[in-house]
């Protein structure tokens, strides 16, 4: 199955089951979260006109090219008198406007005589440096969209219109399973073939960047009984994200006991790292089955399962940014799949990760990204390929 066919199908399936429990948060505790509701403006902004600059407030139709006395002394965040016929005031950045003036001059362009009245040096225009009233948004106005994704940037905006807390998608709670008796939890020893669970770490560390409630339930060993246990305790999650083979091997516990109170599906998707991936639902509950190899879970849940959770919250762009740079390897071999190769930019050509195996997870710490090399393509020095940086996966 294509990338973009599996992605299609995900993101219909999340739109099918959106979280619609909502709630309401303070800006300190907003970051991350999606907007529930659309956020109108209650008030204009600016509330009045004020001045960009540092410098002097005047009528224009008052100045005919003579020095001026100056009435006036105006700060931020205190109101001015109407201005005095013939005069100017002094006005400093941000400070509202006072009644009667239509432009602010810089006060680099002006020169304080001994007596205290202001020269212009240079022609003055209405409407010059003044921030107008309502130049940003008006009462009333939507400023941001239900799904978006709130930063730093949408938290200030909200500050700025006086919204103290927003109401916001409840979080997703996310059950996070590895199965595998060769899996072992970092500080304690391995055994005969066994290896670190990594999976375990990237996966609850990512989730909780996505603003995910984790539910971490360890490692599964390969007995029928523990995993009908476990599954039964997992209690009310809104998906069941596990790691490791659920698909039809003899040891395939996980994908028996998900089957026996629910059903699953085996995509073979045509995407290196990362080819097999699984989709069903537990006693209702949506579950993905994600590769167990470090670097294949790594990029399937990047580019499938992190759009499927955002998308269940109502967020709409879930695609991450591309950005076309030369690169900086020889690709000779077309492959039947797409290909996702760890990488960086260095020099201005995005340089490749001498090891690509799905099972080496130094090659995503090494990279700042990843190359996409389409099916049947052959990229040679100085190609443009898309990157996909880390930055867009990861939060």
């Amino acid at each position: 199955m294509p990338v973009e066919e599996a992605l299609e199908r995900l993101l219909a399936l999340a739109e099918a089951a959106p979280i619609r429990d909502t709630e309401a948060v303070t800006l300190a505790d907003a970051e991350g979260r999606v907007l529930a509701a659309e956020l109108v403006a209650g008030l204009d902004l600016p509330p009045w006109p004020n001045s960009a600059m540092d410098g002097y407030a005047l009528r224009l139709a008052d100045w005919q090219g003579e020095p001026l006395a100056v009435s006036q002394r105006i700060f931020a965040g205190h109101a001015p008198a109407p201005l005095e016929p013939g005069t100017c005031a002094r006005i400093f950045t941000g400070a509202p406007l006072p009644e009667g003036a239509d432009c602010v001059e810089m006060q680099e362009n002006a020169e304080v005589l001994d007596d205290g009245r202001v020269r212009f040096v240079q022609a003055l225009v209405a409407g010059s440096n003044v921030r107008p009233k309502g130049q940003e948004t008006r009462a009333g106005e939507p400023v941001m969209s239900a799904g978006t994704r709130l930063g730093p940037i949408e938290l200030g905006l909200a500050a700025t219109l006086g919204f103290a807390s927003l109401d916001v998608v409840r979080r997703p709670r996310v059950a996070v399973l590895s199965t595998g008796d060769e899996l072992v939890e970092p500080g304690l020893p391995l055994g005969p073939g066994q290896v670190y669970n990594s999976n375990r770490r990237l996966l609850v560390s990512w989730l909780q960047r996505l603003g995910c409630e984790v539910l971490d339930a360890g490692i599964l060993a390969d007995d029928l009984a523990l995993t009908r246990q476990c599954l039964a305790g997992l209690g009310d999650v809104d998906l069941i994200l596990s790691t490791g083979g659920v698909s039809v091997g003899e040891a395939d516990y996980l994908g028996l006991a998900l089957r026996e109170a629910g059903e699953l599906a085996l995509w073979k998707l045509a995407i290196k790292p990362g080819k097999p991936l699984t989709f069903g639902h537990y006693q209702g509950v949506p579950v993905i089955g994600l590769p167990g190899n470090p670097a294949s879970t790594l990029v399937t849940f990047g580019l499938l399962a992190r759009p499927y959770l955002l998308r269940r919250q109502g967020v709409r762009e879930v695609t991450p940014l591309r950005f076309n740079v030369p690169a900086g390897f020889d690709w000779p071999k077309a492959g039947n799949r797409r290909e996702y190769l760890r990488a960086r930019v260095e020099e201005g050509r995005v340089r490749i990760y001498k090891n690509q195996s799905s099972g080496v997870l130094r090659s995503a710490a090494w990279a700042e990204g990843v190359v996409e090399v389409r099916e049947g393509s052959t990229p040679a020095q100085g190609d443009l390929v898309p990157f996909i940086p880390f930055s867009e996966l990861l939060g």
